[in-house]
């Protein structure tokens, strides 16, 4: 409830039809990153035991990134290991806002991504623009 009543720049969520396990998130990528300006859809699907479990987070928007894979899925160790019940789904959406412009180049879930990363990083924002702009409305 406090995300949905905040005025978190550049976060939001909110549950899906009123179904309290199931929300849709949206992050905006933050500026001076290959990401700035592009809007990001994700999935969250709350355990029974939350908030003493993780919720499955997702990318439905498709990224190029080191630590998110082709399905959407998320290396962060706030969702898997490092888990704790202080943490929410604002505090979790900011996490991942932080990992657009700071990836874990040693924890990749995408190696291709995490090499152009460090060696490329022209060719990189190449990647992720022509990734996103590929998409239709309904991605977005």
């Amino acid at each position: 409830m406090s995300l949905m009543m905040s005025s978190t720049p550049g976060v939001s969520a909110f549950p899906n039809d009123g179904d309290l396990l199931n929300w849709t998130g949206t992050i905006v990528g933050p500026d001076a990153t290959p990401y700035e300006g592009l809007t990001f859809k994700l999935s969250f699907n709350f355990p029974t035991t939350y908030p003493y479990a993780p919720p499955t987070v997702l990318f439905k928007t498709p990224i190029y990134h080191p630590n998110i894979d082709f399905s959407g899925r998320i290396c962060l160790d706030i969702l898997k290991d490092k888990w704790s019940a202080i943490y929410n789904v604002q505090s979790v959406l900011l996490s991942l806002q932080s990992l657009l412009g700071e990836p874990n180049n040693a924890s990749p879930l995408n190696g291709q991504a995490a090499e152009l990363w460090d060696k490329d990083p022209v060719e990189y924002k190449r990647l992720v623009l022509g990734r996103h702009r590929d998409l239709t409305d309904d991605e977005l």
